[in-house]
């Protein structure tokens, strides 16, 4: 079993910063890809951005040029740098990962959630 634990949400007032962390901890032979997702209320979830083992980064148009992700790989964690926050980024933001427990095994895992809410 792996575990995914967020850090970091909290309430930030419009053009501020915060800094989400996800830690994968358990039975990890290896990590793919880690993301992080959000869903606002009445929304459905959506991918804020991923980023592989080899480091190719993936980012939702929306969030371009203020998000930044990037990860480290010898301590299986990913941090989503958000900056220059708007009220329309109020979300709870999910840790996302894809881990191969074995050289035959990988699925999807995901953290519990973490609330960020920017004020206007």
């Amino acid at each position: 079993q792996v575990q995914l634990v967020e850090s970091g949400g909290g309430l930030v007032q419009a053009g501020g910063s915060l800094r989400l962390s996800c830690a994968a901890s358990g039975s990890i032979f290896s990590i793919n890809a880690m993301a992080w997702y959000r869903q606002a209320p009445g929304k459905q979830r959506e991918l804020v951005a991923g980023i592989t083992s080899g480091g190719s980064i993936n980012y939702a148009d929306s969030v371009k040029g203020r998000f930044t992700i990037s990860r480290d790989n010898a301590k299986n964690t990913v941090h989503l740098q958000m900056n220059s926050l708007k009220p329309e980024d109020t979300a709870v933001y999910y840790c996302n990962a894809y881990v191969s427990s074995s050289p035959w095994l990988a699925r999807d895992y995901w953290g519990q959630g973490t609330q960020v809410t920017v004020s206007s």
